[in-house]
């Protein structure tokens, strides 16, 4: 099975390819393979659960900056 990590890899890949057909769409990458373009988040949402269940799979707008995580650190 894929993970994520895998998946973000395959986007990274084809970043430049992405960004010049379909800036702005929402792709969604599973088993590190483009598996579709979507006009709406819902849409693309939709179809992965749909086709993949519960994943994994990453969804993502193409040319929009990655949101970086950091674990909270209590006082």
């Amino acid at each position: 099975m894929t993970t994520l990590t895998e998946n973000i890899a395959a986007y990274d890949a084809l970043r430049d390819y992405l960004e010049l057909e379909h800036f702005g769409k929402w792709v969604v990458f599973y088993d590190e393979e483009l598996a579709g373009c979507y006009d709406e988040f819902e849409d693309a949402g939709y179809d992965a659960i749909k086709r993949f269940g519960r994943g994994p799979y990453l969804i993502r707008q193409v040319g929009a900056r990655s949101v970086i995580r950091l674990p909270f650190v209590g006082q």
